[in-house]
């Protein structure tokens, strides 16, 4: 009898076909669609971006996929939309890097202005808290549910399972900066690809990923399409045009606001945030709460956790918590007079959201093509291999950050168990993992499902 593998019709034991050829405007509709429903922090969406395009629509093999992943987690600024950038870019060039790394941002800033806004302007709503109290549980479920997506795969020994666990300690126990581990994980790896190469081959090989998905449209063997491949002329092109762009914008909020600006200040300390953070969304947070509350002012330091339940409870990457700091910085300074506090906080998070995105697109559209051409060398694999393995660690140990401020909403360090434990918090997360795990409901449904069972406790318990 027939079977079908999306859309192809094949003979009973006959091999699966690779799918057929992506139009740009399939992808524009793929992209704009993650950018809407790409909940769950950086980690949540890898492994939504992997069931999708590696598992179900056979896009990108699994080794291709994982290999992309490696170089984004050593880039500063946000892995996985620049995952999405490097994906796109692979499949339809300079064009599709730029369409899948816009889409990726842009239906999350439009979401966050119109949440800060109305977060301003009406302060706290019982609604909401009600909602965020049955969404934050379900964002911890999603995160342990990707440190293990991820980790079953990246970690297929247990030389990486060694260095995952070690990660986790340095960082949980030893609070080591995230640089330093991704440092050593590199040189480990280097080291490592040297003395045992098996030990830190990257991905799963093609033999693995046929079996598990079938063939994929770039698969592990695929030729690499012409712009895939380096040249200098390409290089120079990307890069000036970058350059250019940064200067023409910061440029013109220097002769426009002067450089103590707001705005024109703004371009420059979120550019430094995008090129210093290494480690993604999360080791970028530090350094924003640092700069916006201590140092320039814009929000206040409840305002930056305020921001960030909203940014954990959006889709899109959690870095853009940025456009909520844009946002309230303009709003709070006035920057176009009081009449105009709506405008100059969409002035804000615009300006934020694009000096901190414009590195990413620079680092992927000039560094993919050497990338692409060390798929096979053990040299450049094995230090991303490693680096990836202590990634999952760094995953873990925000997994239990996460639940440890969702159960014991009233702790601090001096106090790590203080005030009440939060039971149902527990029993949605479990509920939420297991979902997930067991079940394979989608991320939507189960933030959904968490988000209204959040609201109902809050109302009975308040009434």
């Amino acid at each position: 009898m027939p079977t079908s593998t999306k859309g192809v019709v094949l003979e009973q034991g006959a091999e699966p076909m690779p799918p057929a050829l992506v139009s740009q405007w399939e992808a524009f509709r793929y992209w704009l669609k993650l950018g809407f429903v790409s909940f769950g922090g950086p980690a949540g969406q890898i492994s939504m971006m992997h069931t999708e395009l590696v598992e179900r629509r056979r896009w990108i093999s699994e080794h291709r996929f994982l290999h992309a992943l490696n170089y984004t987690m050593v880039l500063p600024g946000p892995e996985a939309q620049q995952l999405a950038t490097y994906i796109g870019w692979l499949m339809h060039g300079t064009l599709g890097g730029i369409m899948a790394g816009v889409l990726f941002v842009l239906p999350s800033l439009f979401i966050l202005i119109a949440l800060t806004w109305i977060y301003l302007a009406y302060g706290d709503v019982p609604l909401v808290a009600g909602v965020l109290y049955g969404i934050k549980p379900a964002v911890t479920a999603i995160v342990v549910f990707a440190a293990y997506r991820i980790g079953s795969r990246a970690l297929r020994n247990g030389v990486l399972w060694a260095m995952a666990a070690t990660a986790f300690l340095a960082i949980f126990a030893l609070h080591v900066p995230f640089p330093y581990i991704v440092l050593a994980a590199g040189v480990i790896g280097y080291l490592g690809g040297r003395i045992a190469p098996h030990k830190f081959k990257a991905g799963g090989g093609h033999d693995a990923a046929g079996k598990s998905f079938g063939p994929a449209l770039i698969d592990d063997d695929t030729p690499a399409p012409i712009w895939t491949r380096f040249s200098k002329r390409s290089t120079i092109i990307h890069v000036a045009a970058g350059l250019v762009i940064w200067i023409l914008l910061e440029g013109f909020l220097y002769l426009t606001y002067g450089w103590q600006g707001p705005l024109t200040q703004m371009g420059w300390f979120f550019t430094k945030a995008a090129l210093v953070t290494f480690g993604g969304a999360y080791a970028v947070l530090p350094y924003v709460y640092q700069g916006g509350v201590e140092h320039y002012g814009w929000l206040s330091g409840t305002q930056m956790i305020d921001g960030l339940a909203l940014g954990e409870t959006t889709p899109g990457p959690l870095i853009m918590v940025v456009a909520f700091v844009g946002f309230v910085g303009g709003w709070t300074k006035e920057i176009f007079g009081p009449d105009s506090l709506v405008l100059a906080g969409v002035a804000g998070a615009t300006v934020a959201t694009i000096f901190t995105f414009l590195p990413s697109f620079i680092f992927i559209l000039v560094g993919g093509p050497a990338v692409e051409a060390t798929r096979h060398d053990i040299k450049f694999t094995a230090p991303l291999t490693g680096i990836t393995a202590a990634v999952v660690g760094v995953v873990i140990n925000l997994a239990v950050f996460f639940a440890w401020h969702v159960l014991w909403p009233d702790a601090t360090d001096a106090a790590p168990f203080a005030g009440h434990f939060e039971w149902f918090s527990l029993l949605i997360t479990v509920a939420a993992f297991m979902a997930l795990w067991r079940y394979k409901v989608g991320i939507i449904s189960v933030i959904g499902t968490c988000a209204v069972a959040g609201l109902a406790y809050s109302l009975l318990v308040s009434n």
